[in-house]
């Protein structure tokens, strides 16, 4: 059985057999209490446009925003959720503008694999959700994709005829 939150050490969850990513609450770094809804329908739009990729295992809201509102380790959240990724950011308002930040780090070693920054106007908040959302589903595609291959290059074989399969593979590739 695991332990509540913060009581203990939580047991490690296996890695699923395919990429997996948890996207964390987003900070809500405008002072403004009126903004936690707009971080949160941010993240919950993130995790839509990331769930229809089906080749990435996605956590369920419900699971990563336990994580709100706490200083995050992201080596613990991959741990406690068994994921691979974690996505993490920010949302701020300054007058008529929105600036939404986020960055994709590996939970293993804790390494930023992208990061990037988006602004605009809160005339049409959907608008500016969809487009946060696409783009970061968008970049994060390849950059899994990129970095599972890694993995794999980097995992060693104890199957001498798979590594053979491997070794003309790239070379053909």
């Amino acid at each position: 059985m695991r332990k509540a939150r913060g009581v203990g050490a939580e047991p490690a969850l296996p890695l699923p057999d395919k990429p997996s990513i948890a996207v964390l609450p987003f900070a809500n770094l405008s002072g403004d209490p009126e903004q936690e809804y707009f971080a949160d329908s941010v993240v919950e739009e993130i995790i839509t446009a990331l769930s229809r990729i089906r080749w990435l295992f996605v956590i369920a809201r419900n699971s990563t925003f336990t994580y709100k509102d706490q200083a995050i380790d992201v080596k613990r959240v991959g741990r406690e959720l068994g994921v691979r990724y974690v996505l993490e950011g920010s949302v701020r308002k300054g007058g008529g503008r929105m600036r939404i930040t986020a960055q994709l780090i590996e939970a293993g070693t804790g390494a930023h694999l992208w990061a990037n920054r988006f602004d605009g106007p809160l005339d049409n908040i959907f608008d500016l959700q969809d487009k946060v959302a696409l783009s970061i589903a968008g970049v994060i595609e390849p950059t899994l994709q990129a970095a599972e291959i890694r993995h794999s290059a980097e995992r060693p074989t104890k199957d001498l005829t798979a590594y053979d399969l491997y070794l003309r593979a790239r070379a053909t590739a």
